[in-house]
């Protein structure tokens, strides 16, 4: 597959398919997976466009978060779960909803509105949550019947920089001499950064790897990760054309992962761990080098993974994101209406003020 014409992984039927036959996003996980067909006839042919839809019994590993809606429920004797989620479970990655050939129209969404809503009743789920859609697939799914929610993240964009210097000669001289510090600190702690292709990744240093994502879990709030070592090793195998990771070497061994997804537009960064406390390697591996490969093969984004707002001053910039959500229930719907017009004007505060914080020497253009 040629860089050109690779899409957005996460829709990809090896991944889909890893999460699923690898025991991460299953019934028993509580991803149970019914998802959705629309048959497509043209040409004398049959094509068909497939949305994820996942029957869920929590609100984890969504990234869009709704644990007080589920709350508000319980304390009104209502059960919020099960609830109908259409997403890549796991992965707050902005992009299309729906997999297919040729492009959507509108009256195909609605038909897939429709469809949830059907299930809805069969399963007795009292909402469905359309999460990250990139821009098309929120225009195309947008209706009375979905209410919007916004958030935000924060993304480098690339304005045709040759090199990470051209890179850094946008910032201010303050910001960039941070950067630069930064970078001589963990090549004088004797550590030496590789950026390895899929293909290329040893079974060594995916077995490391996986340690290192288990680690930095348990580390983080005491659990095991999401993800088990075998759809590592599925996707792995099934499509390391869209992968690379970054390795950072302490004389000949390897002590810290990061792993990036790409497509012909954008560098994906997911997860990433360290054997032990190195001073700003995170920043090294998981924005420095994502960014100078992002740069080498011409692509436009970088989006380095949900929340994150020291990634600012390093030039990642706020945008916005969006979510859909269909609340069976009148009462909860009206309620959750006027708490997003809310969180609305207080995510776009934030934009404004995270702007602010940027540390380029003029605004960069708007996206």
């Amino acid at each position: 597959m040629e860089q050109s014409n690779l899409k957005y992984p996460f829709l990809r039927p090896e991944f889909i398919q890893a999460l699923e036959l690898s025991g991460s996003a299953c019934q028993e996980t509580s991803w149970a997976p019914i998802h959705l067909s629309l048959q497509r006839p043209q040409l004398e042919q049959q094509t068909t466009a497939r949305m994820p839809l996942y029957l869920k019994e929590h609100s984890m590993g969504e990234y869009v978060f709704d644990y007080a809606w589920a709350n508000a429920y319980h304390q009104n004797g209502l059960d919020y779960y099960p609830k109908l989620v259409t997403a890549v479970p796991f992965t707050p990655s902005v992009g299309p909803r729906v997999e297919a050939e040729q492009p959507l129209t509108y009256e195909e969404c609605t038909q897939l509105v429709d469809e949830v809503i059907a299930v809805a009743g069969e399963t007795g789920a009292s909402s469905w949550h359309f999460l990250f859609p990139d821009a098309d697939h929120l225009a195309l799914f947008s209706s009375p019947r979905l209410l919007q929610r916004n958030g935000v993240q924060y993304h480098w964009h690339n304005r045709g920089y040759g090199e990470f210097g051209d890179f850094l000669a946008t910032m201010n001289s303050r910001k960039r001499k941070m950067v630069r510090k930064e970078r001589a600190d963990v090549l004088n702690q004797g550590l030496r950064i590789s950026v390895e292709l899929g293909a290329e990744i040893s079974a060594d240093i995916w077995r490391l790897f996986y340690q290192l994502y288990e680690r930095t879990y348990i580390k983080r709030n005491g659990s095991r990760g999401y993800l088990t070592e075998d759809f590592f090793a599925r996707i792995a195998a099934s499509m390391p054309e869209q992968i690379a990771m970054a390795v950072a070497w302490l004389g000949d061994q390897p002590v810290a992962c990061a792993l990036y997804f790409f497509d012909s537009e954008t560098l994906y960064g997911r997860y990433w761990g360290s054997l032990d406390e190195f001073p700003y390697l995170h920043f090294e591996l998981c924005y420095y080098t994502g960014i100078e490969f992002a740069i080498s093969r011409g692509l436009q984004r970088y989006d380095a993974g949900a929340q994150g707002e020291h990634k600012i001053v390093r030039g990642f910039e706020p945008i916005e994101t969006h979510s859909l959500h269909w609340i069976q229930q009148p009462q909860f719907r009206d309620a959750i209406a006027r708490f997003l017009i809310e969180e609305k004007t207080a995510v776009a505060k934030h934009i404004d003020a995270a702007a602010q914080m940027l540390p380029y020497r003029q605004q960069p253009l708007q996206q």
